[in-house]
């Protein structure tokens, strides 16, 4: 395998020590980015994702224009469901959109544990492509959700605010909940190990709605499973676990085999390296509402982000995905503060 140029990310990634720490941002195939809307007003987003072409030039349009340290495959984490035979669809102005939640046991009987070539082969077309595109420069993040969050989408059929239902569902009916998780977890471990396969560098599980539950809860019907993936995945590849809300978990978190831990912005950078004992790659934590703040704001800001956190075993981020309306020149400040950084 040819050496990536720019390994910046990677050697973060192994805790090493760099000039400068590495910056991506969650989300930054998308959006905010103008060429991206261009190909969003000609197809629906799923064609978008199920379209290797697509995908993979709607992965490489950040980095043409800001020159990140690392690329995340164009995907969504709700392709899962819909291999397992959950109809997912994204509707304007809602979002994701399930017609028939799983909401008890008997539902459960639909659901399958898919063939991950056959259902999913079009994301590992998209990541063969977009690595012949990225010409060995920089390395390329594979994703997926949680057990959790995914369960959350299946059975609330929806976005929302609490995922009340998800919840209900849960703490009623434990063991159909537990099976559902299981299900997801062992499909996401094929999964990303058919990404790692076909050429991803490393993967990033997105725990989105983790702290929704509290910290008992979390472990039960969240962590566990996360576990599960990051052992089959850790020795191939490394994983980075990002739980947003979830700083009550970090020091299991921190135990876990993961190379890194995604930070969000409620979890300051002081406690962040307290809570994981100071020995492992933390990721974040910039506030994505933050960046409507003045390009000379944000650069200050990212300065002083970087030094509270360090710039070894660190990567710089947002504490979650970019927000769609935020000028490009912000964005741009951002990455370029980042690479203009220098220890004092």
């Amino acid at each position: 395998m040819s050496k990536i140029k720019n390994d910046l990310f990677l050697r973060a990634l192994k805790g090493e020590t760099v000039q400068r720490p590495p910056v991506w941002m969650m989300r930054q195939a998308g959006r905010y980015l103008p060429e991206f809307m261009e190909i969003k007003a000609k197809y629906d987003f799923f064609t978008r994702c199920q379209t290797p072409e697509l995908a993979s030039e709607i992965t490489i349009q950040p980095i043409r224009r800001f020159g990140m340290d690392a690329a995340i495959l164009f995907s969504d984490i709700l392709v899962v469901p819909q291999a397992m035979n959950i109809e997912v669809e994204m509707k304007p102005d809602i979002g994701p959109w399930l017609p028939d939640p799983i909401r008890s046991a008997d539902d459960l009987d639909r659901v399958i544990i898919p063939e991950i070539e056959s259902s999913l082969g079009y994301v590992m077309d998209a990541i063969k492509m977009t690595k012949d595109k990225l010409n060995h420069e920089i390395p390329l993040i594979g994703f997926a959700g949680s057990p959790w969050t995914i369960l959350c989408y299946c059975v609330q059929g929806r976005g929302s605010k609490n995922f009340d239902k998800a919840k209900e569902f849960c703490f009623t009916q434990p063991h159909a909940a537990h099976a559902l998780l299981q299900q997801i977890t062992t499909t996401t471990i094929s999964y990303l190990k058919a990404k790692v396969a076909a050429g991803v560098d490393a993967v990033q599980l997105f725990d989105s709605w983790g702290g929704l539950l509290s910290p008992e809860d979390y472990q039960v019907f969240s962590w566990k499973y996360m576990q599960q993936i990051i052992d089959a995945l850790k020795s191939q590849v490394p994983v980075i676990a990002f739980g947003k809300g979830c700083w009550f978990a970090l020091d299991v978190m921190a135990r876990s085999g993961a190379s890194a831990l995604g930070i969000d912005w409620t979890c300051s950078a002081r406690n962040a390296r307290y809570l994981t004992g100071g020995q492992i790659t933390l990721q974040g934590n910039f506030d994505p509402t933050r960046l409507f703040s003045p390009p000379s704001e944000i650069k200050k800001q990212v300065k002083l982000m970087i030094d509270s956190f360090g710039k070894d075993r660190y990567i710089v981020n947002l504490g979650h995905g970019i927000l769609p309306n935020i000028p490009v020149e912000n964005a741009a400040a951002f990455v370029e503060a980042v690479k203009e950084y220098k220890e004092e």
